[in-house]
């Protein structure tokens, strides 16, 4: 039996009433005594934190390292200025997606940062493709904290924490600064559509930011179950769920982090190419159910009665109140207004695409 891994927050956790469960790996809060929908209104509302510190980080130095970093990611880092963040993903030579990451670009170097499931394989791909170049590849994700403060009350809150000008760090922007004394990259980028701040730290100062940070008056703390219907509401891919090795950039609709003609070659571009010359057969659409249902992960969507795919996320949506999900379907039917069906418990129920992000009115500054 695999022991999990845990956090630092761990006994925290514990202390608070939280579920655990196993993810990725570890042995995380999914929700907290508050319950699941207090944790997103919260976030919704005021402000919530996230515990984070699975989530891996490579850096990347050397002359080569823009270099190195364009041609294993979809995205275009000669677009980005030192401070900046960027959406990206690495993908396999049939332009699945290996991953989605993000990547930050400082003076001398750049951070990637991976999804906790993925961190050993993501390393192993990283290596694969190295072969020459001045550069140096490190795994930092042992020594790495991370900790997420996301909602419309989240810069006041951090500011109390903070000698750093909040306000001057623009939307997927960073600055290097103080949080409860503790040196911190203060990313303002986040996963909930939520104005916020993601905090990466030395791994050992994370229950000092976030003691300092929770409290009454202060941030709730929010578990994977909030974590899941606040993305999923604002249509952001999960890898594994929406995303995955045989799912391309083209097909998910991430078409605006695939820079096909960025001047440079990348793992994955000569089929995204050919793809994108020939047209896609699916994309993965937003819908939402017709009646009370809720779809499931796993449930089997049909078009006229035939299986086209599966949901690959889906929830009641606690802002919206309804079922909302994604899947993938035929070209022919992802005309926002087509109607398909979601086998739930043996009964085809009734589905819509829809137009995402299925909700519109976050705090996020861009």
């Amino acid at each position: 039996m695999t022991t999990l891994l845990r956090t630092p927050l761990f006994d925290i956790h514990r202390a608070l009433g939280a579920k655990m469960v196993p993810f990725a790996g570890w042995e995380m809060p999914v929700q907290y005594p508050t319950g699941i929908l207090a944790e997103h209104r919260a976030v919704r509302e005021s402000v919530g934190i996230f515990d984070v510190c699975h989530m891996g980080e490579f850096e990347v130095t050397g002359p080569d390292r823009n270099a190195f970093v364009n041609r294993v990611t979809c995205n275009d880092v000669s677009a980005l200025e030192p401070g900046q963040v960027q959406y990206s993903a690495f993908l396999n030579e049939a332009g699945g997606v290996v991953d989605d990451c993000t990547v930050y670009r400082f003076e001398d170097k750049v951070m990637l940062v991976v999804n906790a499931a993925n961190i050993d394989k993501d390393w192993e791909y990283l290596v694969s493709h190295k072969a020459s170049g001045n550069l140096r590849l490190r795994n930092l994700s042992d020594d790495v904290g991370l900790l997420a403060v996301q909602g419309p009350g989240a810069e006041a809150l951090l500011q109390r924490s903070s000698e750093y000008p909040l306000s001057s760090i623009r939307y997927y922007h960073f600055g290097i600064g103080d949080v409860a004394g503790c040196g911190c990259f203060i990313s303002r980028t986040g996963y909930t559509g939520e104005d916020g701040f993601e905090l990466y730290c030395r791994i050992g100062d994370a229950v000092k930011i976030w003691e300092s940070l929770t409290g009454p008056g202060k941030a709730l703390p929010i578990g994977l179950g909030a974590r899941d219907t606040l993305r999923l509401e604002v249509g952001y891919a999960l890898y594994g769920n929406d995303i995955d090795d045989t799912t391309t950039t083209l097909e998910a609709g991430l078409g605006w982090i695939t820079k096909i003609e960025k001047g440079c070659p990348f793992v994955g571009d000569r089929a995204l190419k050919q793809q994108k010359l020939s047209g896609v057969h699916r994309r993965l659409v937003g819908f939402r159910m017709a009646g009370k249902a809720i779809p499931r992960h796993g449930m089997p969507t049909k078009v006229n009665g035939v299986v086209a795919d599966q949901v690959r996320s889906g929830t009641m949506s606690p802002s919206l109140g309804y079922g909302i999900g994604t899947t993938y379907l035929p070209v022919s039917h992802t005309a926002v207004g087509s109607r398909f069906s979601v086998e739930i418990r043996g009964e085809d129920a009734e589905a819509e695409v829809v137009k995402r992000p299925f909700y519109t009115r976050g705090s996020v500054k861009r």
